[in-house]
């Protein structure tokens, strides 16, 4: 019988065959695999106690050894053999260091917990032999900042308490983290190392350099007591008009004096009146900044003016782009600043860094009076300018360019009132003569 010319060709039973064999194989080999992975998870976690004790430098000696002795086996180098007992035996020689159990009760103060930049700070570590025998001789690590301090600790009687001083650095604004103190068991060679961490990490809280303003901040805040705007309610204080009545206004707002006199019911309207919000924002991207100095100025000049916003009781909104301060208290306020850090805008600088700014900010306070930003002096006067197109006509922009070294000035830019700052000293007498 002839096979149709418009038939499909019959699959080839052999390639069938091999194409299971070939599934088959690969689901084994998969299936393998996740039980080679799954022992190898479990080994790891059981040998983990022992492994975690072998330091960087006692994992480069264990190799070495390794290899030596390789090295005299396949080319009997007798040397190389002598190489391979003595760094095996260093090992050796370490185990005994690590055994032993420390009974302490560590504990890390730092006073004061709050500084300004260039201020003294101290910190006190304590350790106290909590043990019924004495202790032996320790060593205890205390990480401080991006440094370590160590410290020997000797052999301490029970309930005796050994004592360390140790000066914190604190020249530039930061969050110093001390501790956890870590007390390390091993030998001199530092091949083996058993830690124990003892105590909650403290923080230290360096707060920028600040400038002293008056109070209300030489005009920013023009409404405290609540400034009359055009836009008109039904609810408020300051009287506008009178217009006719319409269902569902309430018969509180009508003015019964008018109403008899023209025959028709007559209700009064308002005009808003709002309290006083600033925004308050800092740039942070560090292309708009000259160099580390000069953002470090700026935190200054925004932690300045955000302390005597606080201080004069004005509702406000600090903010970055990457965090939102809190602005309970002058103290909650300065703690925050503290962690302000400039970051690199993925894919290089672009156009409208501010403008994304502040468009995004301003959500955190629609009805703003006010809004302030803090930027560095490598932002040229038309970005700053085109701030104001993403703000409300009636919200005036105050923009402050630090520039370290250049003379103190205020402009006009456009409907923005642009100050630059060249030192902190200066913040005062300019914020002064500002009037938004």
């Amino acid at each position: 019988m002839t096979q149709d010319a418009g038939a499909a060709p019959q699959p080839s039973q052999s390639r069938l065959a091999f194409q299971a064999v070939g599934r088959s194989v690969v689901r084994a080999a998969g299936s393998l695999g996740d039980g080679i992975g799954r022992a190898w998870t479990a080994v790891a976690a059981f040998v983990r106690p022992v492994t975690s004790l072998v330091s960087t430098t006692g994992w480069l000696v264990l190799v070495a050894a390794l290899a030596a002795a390789l090295i005299a086996l396949v080319f009997d180098w007798v040397e190389f053999g002598f190489l391979a007992a003595t760094l095996a035996g260093a090992i050796l020689v370490a185990v005994p260091f690590v055994f032993g159990r420390l009974r302490y009760r560590v504990g890390v103060e730092l006073e004061p917990r709050r500084v300004v930049a260039g201020e003294r700070a101290l910190g006190r570590l304590t350790v106290v032999n909590d043990g019924t025998a004495n202790s032996v001789s320790s060593r205890i690590e205390l990480p401080v900042g991006e440094g370590s301090a160590v410290f020997r600790i000797p052999s301490l009687e029970p309930r005796a308490e050994h004592e360390e001083l140790f000066a914190v650095p604190t020249n530039r604004r930061a969050v110093i983290v001390a501790g956890p103190a870590i007390s390390v068991r091993g030998d001199e060679l530092g091949l083996l190392r058993r830690t124990v961490r003892w105590n909650d990490p403290v923080e230290l809280f360096v707060h920028p350099v600040t400038a002293r303003l008056r109070p209300s901040a030489a005009g920013l805040v023009r409404d405290l007591e609540g400034e009359v705007t055009k836009v008109i309610t039904d609810h408020d204080l300051s009287f506008h008009a009178l217009r006719a009545y319409e269902p569902g206004d309430p018969l509180r707002n009508v003015h019964w004096r008018s109403s008899a006199r023209t025959g028709r019911l007559m209700v009064r309207q308002y005009e808003e009146t709002r309290r006083s919000e600033l925004v308050l924002l800092q740039s942070t991207e560090e292309t708009h900044y000259d160099d580390e100095a000069e953002f470090e100025l700026g935190v200054s000049v925004f932690a300045s003016i955000g302390v005597q916003l606080i201080h004069d009781a004005t509702k406000t909104v600090c903010a970055t782009e990457r965090m939102r301060l809190r602005t309970t208290s002058t103290t909650s306020l300065l703690d925050d600043t503290c962690r302000i850090a400039p970051y690199a805008r993925r894919g290089g600088p672009a156009l409208g860094g501010l403008r994304e700014l502040v468009r995004d900010r301003i959500r955190l306070a629609p009805a703003a009076s006010v809004v302030v930003l803090v930027t560095g002096g490598a932002q040229p006067l038309s970005e700053v300018r085109a701030v104001q197109t993403v703000l409300p006509p009636e919200t005036p922009l105050v923009a402050v360019r630090v520039q370290r070294g250049a003379e103190s000035r205020i402009a006009k830019v456009g409907r923005s009132t642009v100050a630059t700052i060249g030192e902190l000293g200066e913040l005062a007498a300019v914020m002064r003569r500002v009037r938004p």
